[in-house]
Formats: structure tokens, sequence, C-alpha cells
């Protein structure tokens, strides 16, 4: 499996706990996000991310910002992006098992890093159940 992550400055102490995470986990990590804390702009960060999932480059993105609204809007611009913003387990295992969704939003100024963590496991465990749910992902237009 390998998974593209960017973040803004926000998200750096973040981005670095997941992917340390995800090495022990065998996934290949591709890094898109700034890697100080300096203040960046997150579009700069979430399109490289975006485009991977776009072009089947990787399986999945995650992102991270402070709010985590401004890179799910962003690389929900791309076709066939799925991003969905999360701050519970309970709403990754939605938007994987009901939106099929292929980049994991995290809003890094609400959450714990250990929630944070724990929500990356959620989303790579849990699958699409398709069925009448596919019938409403089918209707999401393919991007902008």
């Amino acid at each position: 499996m390998k998974i593209a992550i960017g973040n803004d400055h926000a998200g750096t102490a973040y981005k670095f706990a997941i992917v340390e995470m995800l090495k022990t986990m065998g996934i290949e990590v591709i890094n898109c996000g700034t890697d100080v804390s300096d203040s960046v702009d997150y579009p700069d960060f979430v399109h490289p991310v975006a485009s991977a999932v776009e072009e089947g480059k990787v399986d999945y993105g995650i992102l991270i910002c402070g709010s985590g609204n401004g890179v799910a809007m962003t690389a929900n611009k791309h076709a066939n992006v799925r991003a969905g913003l999360c701050w519970t387990k309970e709403l990754v295992e939605l938007t994987r098992s009901h939106n099929n969704a292929n980049v994991l939003c995290l809003p890094a100024r609400f959450t714990a890093k250990e929630q944070a963590l724990e929500m990356v496991k959620t989303f790579l465990e849990t699958e699409f159940e398709g069925g009448r749910h596919q019938r409403r992902v089918d209707k999401i237009p393919l991007g902008c």
C-alpha cells in the first residue's frame, strides 16, 4: 500500500507521528507536506496529495491542517477524490464505509495526536460497503 500525506504548519507534528506509524505497518509514504512549523499555504501541500490520488499513484491520501476544512475543500476540487473531514473514529468509519472516501482530512487543532493515529488506523481498516452507498457515490460529480 502507498499513501501520500500532506500538511500545513498546524499539522507538522501529527504528520511525523502518522508517518512513523505507517512505516511500522509496512506502508510506503510519500511526504508532500511541510516539515516545519513556519506558516505556509495549505493548498501548496494539498494539490500534490490529491493529484497522486486522482492519478492512481497512491492508494489513499491523508491531509492535516488546523481545522481540516481548508484541506478538505481543496482536495475535493480534484476529480475522483472523495476527501472526508473527520474528528472521531465513528466519522472515519462512516466516511469510508458509506462514502468510499479515499482521502482522510484531520483537524490538528481539534483532535489529540493519539486520536488522530487511531483515526488513520480505522481509515485503513474500514471497507466500503457498496450496495446502496455505491449508487450515492456514483452521483458525486467527478470534480471541477
